[in-house]
């Protein structure tokens, strides 16, 4: 099967490996568009995940980021982990619940590389978690050396307990930063929107748009966002064609207006500079349309 490069202009690769969790945090922004089946697509095995996941070429401060769901409860999350070629570097996102299963099974440097935040990225959930079990985990973690850090959404309900426990992980020397929440609470829109309108679900618009992601769901296919493979939309193809490749073009959209937040939110990118945007959407102007 053909190389699948990655374009200069990518920030991400996102590899849904399951959209499983061992946690019910109501805020999910997996459940943003609440689609039916979530959680019962079909699933890759470990073996054709490598064999699709091995086909790209990448760059060193362009890692594959292993996440879901909760990866860690994909079946051969550890055969994944340590059957990608050598020059892939990987990230995880992970609740860790498990710890042992890197412990036990996956070589720090493995998950270790040259990057201003760490590779494997903990989501820390006030409700769901105790602070002080998953400090012990943190802290087990780097004494076998891995790289590996906490993010708390800060949810409006949710701020003063997110503060205290970044404060009881930073006084032990662990890494603690803050994402904003995004969506609805309480009638009000929280996040920084490069589109406002395409969230909320007030409009629905054709519009063409670009990503600067590649996003592989459980069952290979690849997708123009998060929020198609979440709404299980026809993908734009799929790791397993042997002669896919990514076209860096603006393709046409019919759900604007019905965006998942996590596309059109200002974020940092993968440099941790601000301002940068998943996607660029161009608004056609149709009769009557003032804007």
């Amino acid at each position: 099967m053909k190389p699948i490069v990655i374009p200069a202009k990518y920030n991400y690769i996102a590899a849904f490996l399951t959209f499983a969790c061992n946690l019910k945090c109501d805020y999910c922004i997996n459940n943003h568009e609440a689609p039916a089946g979530l959680f019962k697509r079909k699933h890759l095995s470990g073996k054709e995940w490598l064999i699709g996941l091995n086909r790209i070429v990448s760059r060193p401060d362009l890692p594959i980021t292993l996440q879901g769901g909760e990866p860690t409860l994909h079946k051969d999350f550890v055969e994944i982990v340590n059957g990608l070629k050598s020059d892939l570097n990987i990230d995880v996102l992970t609740n860790l619940q498990d710890e042992n299963i890197f412990l036990d099974n996956i070589e720090p440097a493995r998950l270790k590389r040259e990057a201003p935040y760490a590779s494997v990225r903990v989501s820390y959930h006030p409700k769901q978690m105790d602070s002080e079990v998953l400090r012990n985990k943190i802290l087990r973690m780097i004494d076998y050396d891995f790289s590996i850090g906490i993010w708390g959404v800060m949810h409006p309900g949710q701020k003063r307990e997110i503060k205290n426990a970044q404060t009881l992980f930073k006084n032990c020397g662990i890494d603690f930063r803050t994402k904003e929440f995004l969506g609805e609470y309480g009638g009000q829109l929280y996040g920084q929107y490069k589109y406002p309108e395409a969230v909320g679900k007030t409009v629905r618009r054709r519009v063409m748009c670009k990503t600067t992601e590649l996003v592989i769901g459980p069952d290979g296919g690849v997708y123009r966002c998060t929020a198609d493979v979440y709404a299980n939309r026809t993908p734009i193809g799929n790791i397993f064609d042997p002669d896919f490749q990514i076209e860096d073009k603006f393709r046409p959209c019919d759900w604007y207006g019905h965006c998942n937040p996590c596309d059109i939110k200002l974020k940092t990118d993968r440099f941790q500079r601000f301002g940068h945007c998943s996607v660029e959407i161009c608004i056609r102007k149709e009769a009557g349309d003032g804007r």
